[in-house]
């Protein structure tokens, strides 16, 4: 346990200091691999779409759970395992990086630039989007993202090791790719989208729980989180992302929710999260904080766990 907790911290620290890697990341050789599996697995069918998703996992969680093992040998092998994992999984500097360059678009009132960047967040259509639905967006995918890439592979890092970090972070991409609601993968991403939420329960609402306590250090009021937390986190038509949304909305107090159109113009109406106004550049920057805050502190709690069960 000590050792997996050295692992995540030197691997948090590795995200802070360096981001994600510019060439050559690890998640987009994935995806690449599996591009090329799609040709040879795809079929409109739910049960071609589960052999796709065994088919690039297995290899993954047997090749993690034989680092892990070694690692039980070799301790200096398990931190470096975990550490390399846990910065090739964990997006968290790279995500508050995006918040800010939009931030900065914002306040430089550079609409044409903004949108452009949006596609590096979300698969919303940003032509038609002002300053206040472009922060919205920004502030929406934010939330939902520092659960998917940061707060769950920390989550899964601390509970499974290496597998649970590979195993994770393979799922959540896989369910970017496959798992819409379109002609092409209703049926085929349905397995995709299906563990990609099974596996965020938790640390979604964990993501919700840090957003709203920690809501004083970007000039929030806790309680006012908490409560729209519970009150509105159910608006929200995934099982997790209400629950991130609302507590952001909650800790920036802010408005989020409405309708977004997506690319291929499907329209999508989600309830109205929180009281405030809706959101600004400078809402941009504070979520940027908030991102980084419960990443740290959700770090921290995890290596604190581990060296408690190792000291027993």
């Amino acid at each position: 346990m000590k050792w997996r907790a050295a692992g995540l911290a030197l691997g948090l620290v590795a995200d802070r200091v360096f981001g994600d890697p510019a060439r050559h990341h690890p998640v987009a050789w994935f995806g690449t691999a599996a591009s090329h599996v799609e040709e040879h697995t795809y079929a409109d069918d739910v049960g071609a779409g589960g052999v796709h998703v065994a088919a690039l996992l297995a290899p993954l969680a047997v090749g993690g759970a034989v680092v892990e093992c070694a690692g039980r040998r070799w301790p200096a092998l398990q931190v470096a395992a975990t550490a390399l994992t846990t910065w090739a999984v964990v997006g968290a500097t790279s995500l508050a990086g995006e918040g800010r360059m939009m931030a900065d678009a914002l306040d430089a009132d550079d609409l044409p630039q903004a949108r452009e960047r949006l596609g590096h967040l979300c698969g919303r259509d940003a032509d038609a989007l002002d300053a206040s639905e472009l922060a919205r967006a920004t502030i929406e995918s934010m939330a939902e993202n520092t659960a998917d890439a940061a707060v769950a592979s920390i989550f899964w890092g601390a509970t499974l090791g290496v597998p649970g970090m590979l195993v994770h972070r393979a799922v959540n991409t896989l369910d970017a790719m496959i798992g819409h609601h379109n002609a092409r993968y209703e049926r085929f991403g349905k397995v995709a989208a299906r563990l990609d939420d099974l596996l965020d329960l938790l640390p979604a609402r964990a993501t919700g729980a840090l957003f709203a306590t920690l809501a004083p250090a970007v000039g929030g009021n806790a309680r006012r989180a908490w409560r729209v937390l519970r009150r509105d986190h159910a608006k929200h038509p995934s099982p997790n992302g209400g629950w991130c949304e609302s507590a952001m909305a909650g800790a920036l107090s802010v408005q989020l929710g409405g309708r977004n159109i997506y690319y291929g113009g499907r329209v999508e109406e989600r309830g109205l999260l929180g009281d405030g106004a809706r959101p600004d550049a400078h809402a941009v920057r504070r979520s940027t904080r908030l991102v980084t805050l419960a990443t740290f502190v959700a770090g921290g709690i995890a290596c604190a766990v581990l060296g408690a069960r190792s000291a027993r």
